[in-house]
C-alpha cells in the first residue's frame, strides 16, 4: 500500500476520534445537567412536602390570614406540577415570595413565633433553602460548562450537527432579586 493511503486513513481516524470526543463531551454535559437538575428537583420536593406542615401550624395561630395561606398552597401546587427548568424556576420564585410573606406575617403573632413546631419548621425550611441554593449553583455551573462548549468553535458546529442545543439557566425571578425584610 502506498504511504498516501495510510496518511489518509490516519487522518480519517483522527478526525473521527475528534468528532467522537466532542460528541461524548457534549453527551456527558447533558447527563450532568440532568443529574444536577434532579438535585434541584429533590430539594424543591422536600420544600413542597414541608409547606403543608408549615401552613397547618400557622393556621392555628393566624386564623384571619386565609388569603395568605391560600396563596402559599396555590404556589406549592404550581411547583408540584411544573415540568421544565423554566416552569420550576418560576413556580419556585412564586413559592419563595409566598413563604416570605408568610414569615413576615408571623411577626404579628408572638405565640406563633414562640411555637416549637413553627421554629423547627422554620429551621428545616432554612436548611432546605440553603440546599436549593447549592443545587441551583451546581446546575448552573454544569449548564455554563455545556453551553460554553457549544459556543466554541468547532465543538459548537459539531454539537449542532448532532442536535445538541443550549440549555437554560435556573434563574431567580424578578421578585426574588428584590430584598425582602423579614425579622424573626
Amino acid at each position: 500500500m502506498d504511504i498516501t493511503i495510510w496518511v489518509i486513513i490516519g487522518a480519517i481516524v483522527l478526525v473521527t476520534l475528534y468528532f467522537l470526543s466532542i460528541y461524548n463531551s457534549l453527551a456527558t454535559g447533558k447527563v450532568r445537567i440532568r443529574e444536577s437538575f434532579s438535585g434541584i428537583d429533590v430539594q424543591l420536593k422536600r420544600r413542597v412536602d414541608l409547606v403543608p406542615n408549615l401552613v397547618e401550624t400557622v393556621k392555628g395561630y393566624a386564623k384571619h390570614e386565609k388569603e395568605l395561606l391560600e396563596n402559599v398552597t396555590k404556589a406549592r401546587a404550581s411547583l408540584m406540577h411544573a415540568q421544565t427548568a423554566h416552569e420550576k424556576a418560576e413556580s419556585d420564585n412564586i413559592l419563595s415570595q409566598a413563604l416570605k410573606s408568610l414569615f413576615a406575617v408571623s411577626e404579628n403573632y408572638p405565640d406563633l413565633k414562640a411555637s416549637k413546631n413553627f421554629l423547627e419548621l422554620q429551621q428545616e425550611l432554612s436548611d432546605i433553602e440553603a440546599k436549593i441554593a447549592y443545587a441551583r449553583q451546581f446546575y448552573n455551573s454544569n449548564v455554563r460548562s455545556y453551553n460554553t462548549t457549544l459556543a466554541n468553535f468547532p465543538s459548537g458546529n459539531i454539537g449542532r450537527m448532532f442536535g445538541f442545543g443550549e440549555e437554560e439557566f435556573f434563574e431567580a425571578g424578578e421578585m426574588e432579586r428584590k430584598a425582602v425584610k423579614v425579622a424573626f
